[in-house]
């Protein structure tokens, strides 16, 4: 996929994809919103080279779904927060979730709670503005010279 390319292209599908559609950034988002910061507990809860690692949190940072934030002036370290459009992106890691727990399953798999119920979380995505469940009805592309 040709960054450039992406980058301008209509479908916000692909512009997304272009920085966010490997399996290291969202495993890296999906760390961060269970409460990794640092570099070395990305590293050792991914098994990641730590310069794919590096490659990724840079992409993630200059994308605007994660900020560093110093925390340690001697020796200098820094920490990787979650920006609003990174908290923005948990719906779509729970319905990636959600898609592999149907289709990709088979085995122990962990579960995802809500915090304060305890009640498991089955996401489903919906259309704001009708009410249905994506994918029950059918969709139309519309590119913007269509508009």
């Amino acid at each position: 996929m040709d960054g450039e390319k992406t980058y301008e292209d209509t479908c916000p599908i692909a512009r997304s994809l272009a920085f966010a559609g490997d399996a290291w950034s969202l495993l890296i988002l999906r760390d961060a919103h269970a409460g990794l910061t640092r570099f070395d507990q990305f590293r050792k809860s991914l098994g990641i080279a730590p310069t794919m690692l590096t490659r990724r949190l840079t992409v993630l940072t200059e994308e605007g779904l994660l900020e560093k934030r110093r925390y340690s002036e001697h020796p200098p370290r820094e920490e990787y927060l979650l920006t609003p459009a990174g908290q923005d992106f948990l719906p779509v890691l729970f319905i990636i979730g959600a898609w592999g727990r149907r289709h990709r399953g088979g085995g122990k798999l962990v579960r995802f709670l809500d915090a304060e119920t305890g009640t498991e979380i089955k996401a489903v995505a919906v259309d704001e503005v009708t009410g249905a469940r994506i994918g029950t009805r059918p969709i139309r592309i519309v590119t913007p010279d269509e508009s």
